[in-house]
């Protein structure tokens, strides 16, 4: 399953490496790419549904549309 979610406040590389490592918390075997200069977060997972829900709370933090 793939998301791709539009993170305006991305601002440097050391925003994109925090949200890597809060995803890789969750789901350590997720490929993550932050595209700073697009501001957009993809996530690439086998797991379910279940795990992209979880993800709304850093969504909403992130202010993620």
């Amino acid at each position: 399953m793939v998301l791709q979610m539009k993170v305006s406040n991305i601002a440097c590389e050391g925003c994109a490496e925090t949200i890597t490592e809060s995803i890789h918390v969750m789901e350590p075997e997720s490929k993550v790419d932050v595209d700073v200069k697009a501001k957009t977060v993809t996530v690439e997972s086998a797991t379910s549904e279940f795990f992209f829900k979880m993800l709304q709370p850093i969504k909403q933090k992130m202010r993620v549309k």
